[in-house]
């Protein structure tokens, strides 16, 4: 089958898409009033909580495997990445580390039979030939870039799926988009992904 033809289903790193802009003005907490936590497969609310605020990453995968016919709870993917190294659970302070792309790409090969290459030096420009190779290409942004015509304060260090390119505009699925028009198949400029873009990512492909 052609994927290349299929619409890419859009998931949230929250179970309820809304939760963006609370989780922004009051943190994690916020997502204690998620009524949608159980869908996350987390056992206790904290859970969903603590790693919610981490999982824009797991969020992406769960769309690509979703495009290929795929159902796959959100923190059981965190937790099977986690066993190959993809993020560090430090239970002292109960801080997250992660996505670690490299074994993320082993994590993803082994377990769901996905091509997947840490590329990195990647000019915005480049994405279009990333994408002729492979379907999709997770990018590092910063998080900002649902608010585009902002400047961002730095590069990198949120993931967006992109899943379709030109030489001049990019679309992607943004896992903690604000609204509907930050959120599924957000279509930007390149020159103004390339502000927000980190020029690393991983390429994935069925």
């Amino acid at each position: 089958m052609d994927y290349r033809n299929l619409d890419v289903p859009y998931f949230s790193q929250w179970e309820t898409p809304e939760m963006t802009l609370p989780v922004l003005s009051e943190g994690a907490s916020a997502l204690h009033r998620d009524p949608l936590w159980r869908n996350s497969g987390a056992e206790t609310i904290e859970e969903y909580a603590r790693w919610a605020v981490n999982i824009c990453g797991m969020a992406c995968l769960k769309m690509i495997l979703a495009a290929r016919g795929e159902a796959h709870s959100i923190l059981s993917l965190a937790r099977a990445c986690t066993g190959y190294g993809g993020y560090v659970v430090n239970e002292a302070d109960t801080s997250i580390k992660g996505l670690i792309y490299a074994p993320f790409v082993e994590f993803v090969r082994e377990r769901f039979n996905l091509s997947a290459v840490v590329r990195t030096d990647v000019p915005a420009a480049a994405v279009v030939a990333i994408l002729a190779e492979h379907r999709f290409f997770i990018a590092s942004v910063n998080s900002a870039i649902r608010w585009s015509e902002r400047e961002p304060p730095s590069n990198g260090g949120h993931l967006v799926l992109v899943t379709a390119a030109s030489q001049e505009s990019i679309r992607f699925h943004n896992p903690s988009g604000h609204d509907r028009a930050s959120q599924a198949d957000v279509v930007l400029p390149l020159a103004t992904f390339d502000r927000f873009f980190a020029n690393r990512g991983i390429a994935v492909g069925f």
